[in-house]
């Protein structure tokens, strides 16, 4: 945590290390460059959760902004001792970071995270509380009808499919910022977040076995600033999904993937140089003159490697082995 440092003034009883329970509800905003919006949403956020009537705080995540906003938090904080925190990071390092880190400052006993673009309304607040209350470990939002442009609503709705066909998680808006978690999702060690996981967190806490549901919120067209959304966030995406559906679905046996990549990629070269020799003898073309018969020694080397694969990613699994990853558990009874 070296590329970054909390904000901490005189006025702020924040490093008083007050108990968990004495918060309710954290909320962890990462912003950039959103200097328009930030005193805004403050007090969007501030009036809705006065009519819920829990205690709160709001944690900030300046990502590394090139504009006035870390300048605009610094008037909330002060403004809001002991309720507004600002973490502030060297540079831009990205979502994930920047949620891991209010992450691991929060004190609340259910957590929200929220975009800082006032395109969250927060007056679905209650709605995310009323749904937790039906046993759900994760509550994430859905923007329906969402008012963004073609060039983000078309990749998004491609990804979203994606995501839900590889993972069997079946969310319209997996990558929807407008969250509420329990702490024990949270807190949870096996939970890691690191690149830019931050979207798969519904795929990952139902892997580790808590509850995942989805409700619909409204959405309001972004009034300032400019959207971070593009190709190359588009296409980090993707890489990011093969990831985490190895890592939920193969992690702990790799040789079932590579296994069976294995033998089909063996037995397909196989195929194809028999081809290769049933059509010497029956055409009288030599073997030596046929590009196919270098295309199935090539498969067959591959199908080998894949195996070979497995058993080195199995090995290493062997004595990597810790116990406790193997389950999660949600109550004891003693």
């Amino acid at each position: 945590m070296q590329q970054m440092e909390t904000i901490v003034t005189k006025t702020d009883p924040l490093g008083q290390g007050l108990p968990e329970g004495e918060v309710a509800l954290s909320f962890v905003i990462p912003v950039m460059n959103e200097e328009q919006n930030v005193h805004l949403l403050f007090e969007k956020l501030s009036e809705q959760l006065k009519q819920i009537g829990r205690t709160y705080e709001i944690i900030f995540v300046d990502d590394g902004s090139t504009d006035g906003t870390f300048r605009e938090l610094q008037q909330l904080h002060t403004q809001n001792p002991g309720v507004v925190r600002v973490i502030r990071f060297r540079r831009n390092f990205g979502k994930t970071p920047a949620l891991v880190a209010g992450f691991s400052r929060c004190r609340g006993e259910i957590i929200f995270t929220m975009d800082g673009d006032l395109q969250d309304d927060p007056e679905e607040i209650p709605n995310f509380l009323a749904k937790l209350d039906e046993d759900y470990d994760l509550v994430t939002g859905w923007k329906f009808p969402r008012l963004d442009p073609l060039s983000k609503t078309f990749p998004s709705r491609i990804f979203n499919k994606m995501v839900s066909v590889m993972t069997g998680v079946n969310l319209h808006d997996v990558n929807n910022g407008f969250k509420a978690y329990r702490r024990d999702l949270i807190m949870d060690p096996h939970l890691k977040l690191y690149g830019e996981f931050h979207r798969f967190v519904p795929v990952m806490a139902k892997w580790r076995g808590f509850k995942v549901a989805e409700i619909k919120v409204r959405h309001h067209p972004r009034r300032f600033g400019v959207s971070k959304f593009g190709a190359r966030r588009f296409a980090r995406g993707l890489i990011d999904l093969l990831n985490v559906l190895f890592l939920t679905s193969f992690l702990r046996t790799p040789l079932r993937l590579f296994g069976p990549m294995g033998f089909v990629t063996f037995l397909l070269g196989m195929i194809v140089d028999l081809f290769v020799v049933i059509r010497k003898y029956l055409g009288d073309q030599p073997i030596h003159d046929q590009p196919l018969l270098f295309v199935g020694i090539v498969l067959m080397i591959f199908g080998v490697q894949f195996v070979l694969t497995g058993l080195q990613s199995e090995m290493i699994r062997h004595y990597a082995f810790q116990q406790g990853e193997e389950y999660s558990i949600k109550q004891e009874l003693e």
